[in-house]
C-alpha cells in the first residue's frame, strides 16, 4: 500500500510540508513581553529567624510597606516562639495576616497599636517556613533580594553551609546563586569563632553582613529609635528609601540640639 502522499495537510507549498499546519505556531516567544515583564510582582523577601530581635522585624516590614514595596514573608519556626516571648503575640498560618498586623502595629516598648497598619496588611505574600515548594525556593521566582531580620547564628551557618534545610535558609541561598541582594542582620553576643567564618563566607559570597548594632548620635531617646536605627541601616544596604533615623550631617551634637520632634 502507497503511503498518503500528504501526510501533514491537504496540501503542499513550493514542494515543502508543514507538519504543524500552515501557520507559524501560536505561542508567544516573549512569554512576557516587555510591559508584562515590566508589571509582574517583584518582592522583598524578608526572613525572620529564631534570634532575639522581632521588633528589628516590625520595623523593616512596616518601612517597606511604607515605601510602596511588595513582601514575601517568611517567618521560622524558632521565631514564632520568639514573637510570642517577645510580644505575647502568637503568629498562626491560618490567620498570619491578622497576627501580622497585630505585631506591625505593635511598638518595640510592647505599645499595643502604636502603629497605625492597614487591615488588610497592603501588599504581603506569607510562605510557611516547611514550604520548600514556594516562590522564594527558586531562582526563577522574581525578587529584588532578601533581607534577614534578624538572622540567629544557626540560621547563619545554615546560609553560609548551603543546607536550605527551611524556606528561609533556601530562599537565602536562591538570593545569593542569582547574586541578588541579600541582607543578614546577624543578631548576637559575643560571637565565636566558628559563627565568624560563616560571616565571612556569606560576605565572601556577596552578602552583606550587617550585626544588629544600635548607634546614639542619632539623637535616639527611645527604644524604637534605636530599633528603627538598625532597621534603617538594613534598607540601606538594600536600597531601599526610607525615614527612620537622622542621618549624620558632620555636626557634633546636632542631632541632640535639635531634639527628635
Amino acid at each position: 500500500m502507497e503511503p498518503p502522499h500528504e501526510p501533514y495537510g491537504q496540501h503542499e507549498s513550493d514542494g515543502q510540508h508543514e507538519p504543524y499546519g500552515q501557520h507559524e505556531p501560536s505561542w508567544p516567544h516573549e512569554p512576557y513581553g516587555p510591559h508584562e515583564e515590566a508589571s509582574r510582582r517583584r518582592p522583598w523577601v524578608v526572613g525572620v529567624s529564631g534570634a532575639s530581635g522581632t521588633p528589628y522585624a516590625a520595623a523593616v516590614l512596616r518601612a517597606l510597606l511604607a515605601a510602596g514595596e511588595a513582601v514575601d514573608l517568611v517567618v521560622s519556626r524558632a521565631s514564632r516562639l520568639t514573637l510570642l516571648d517577645e510580644t505575647g503575640i502568637a503568629f498562626r498560618d491560618a490567620h498570619w495576616r491578622e497576627d501580622l498586623r497585630r505585631w506591625l502595629s505593635r511598638g518595640a516598648d510592647g505599645t499595643p497599636d502604636a502603629f497605625e497598619v492597614p487591615s488588610g496588611v497592603a501588599d504581603v505574600t506569607h510562605w510557611a517556613a516547611g514550604d520548600l515548594a514556594a516562590g522564594p525556593s527558586s531562582g526563577s521566582y522574581p525578587t529584588k533580594g532578601m533581607l534577614i531580620v534578624p538572622a540567629s547564628t544557626a540560621c547563619v551557618a545554615g546560609v553560609a553551609l548551603g543546607l536550605s534545610k527551611d524556606l528561609l535558609q533556601r530562599a537565602a541561598s536562591v538570593t545569593l546563586k542569582e547574586r541578588r541582594r541579600l541582607v543578614v542582620a546577624v543578631r548576637e553576643t559575643p560571637l565565636n569563632g566558628q559563627t565568624l567564618r560563616h560571616l565571612v563566607t556569606l560576605d565572601e559570597a556577596g552578602a552583606v553582613v550587617l550585626p544588629a548594632s544600635p548607634a546614639f548620635y542619632a539623637g535616639a531617646t527611645h527604644i524604637q529609635d534605636l530599633v528603627d536605627f538598625v532597621a534603617g541601616r538594613a534598607l540601606d544596604a538594600a536600597g531601599v528609601p526610607h525615614k527612620l533615623y537622622r542621618r549624620w550631617e558632620g555636626e557634633l551634637g546636632g542631632d541632640r540640639d535639635r531634639g527628635t520632634a
